[in-house]
């Protein structure tokens, strides 16, 4: 079923809704879950979750892109579980793409009052400035947490070559956001 159609049927609060966006998205999402909990059984309770909080935000909402919809919702659940887990039980791959990312974007003691949602818009904003391959990269990275090792392989790049892109993307992000009046 195409994604209008999905859309359509939690509108009209039909339970096939659910359903059929599991059939759909059920693996991606459990994917990008599993890469931040290194855990099956964790990674399916969040798509559980996922799948339970678009039935809740589906109406009012009507996303135009239900994938992206769905993959944002597991992830912001995936890193909440995170957080509570012990540091044993964490992915070390997540936990450097976090790290990677401490220098560029602003954390809640140096801007408390930051909404997520300007500083996403202006990630955004600033990706579609990007090379397209300096853009998979980074989402790669820092959205769906890839090790440097499966970019490499995906691209048939070097991960010297992989690091590098990060690490330019980074500082000219991190550049753009000071310019735009986001400090790190």
């Amino acid at each position: 079923m195409e994604d209008p159609g999905i859309i359509a049927l939690f509108f009209r609060r039909d339970e096939r809704a659910v359903a059929e966006t599991e059939e759909k998205y059920g693996r991606l999402c459990h994917s990008i879950a599993y890469r931040v909990l290194q855990s099956r059984e964790d990674a399916e309770e969040c798509v559980n979750d996922t799948l339970a909080a678009l039935w809740h935000a589906i109406p009012p909402a009507r996303p135009q892109n239900l994938a992206a919809f769905a993959c944002r919702i597991t992830r912001n659940l995936a890193l909440k579980k995170l957080s509570y887990l012990k540091r044993e039980k964490r992915s070390p791959d997540v936990l450097l793409s976090l790290e990677e990312l401490e220098g560029v974007l602003p954390d809640e003691r140096t801007a408390p009052a930051l909404q997520e949602e300007r500083v996403g818009e202006l990630i955004s904003r600033f990706l579609h400035t990007q090379k397209e391959e300096a853009r998979l990269v980074f989402l790669r990275r820092y959205y769906f947490f890839d090790s440097i090792e499966e970019i490499a392989h995906r691209f048939g790049f070097t991960e010297s070559k992989v690091k590098s892109m990060l690490f330019y993307t980074r500082r000219k992000l991190k550049k753009y956001l000071i310019k735009e009046g986001i400090e790190p």
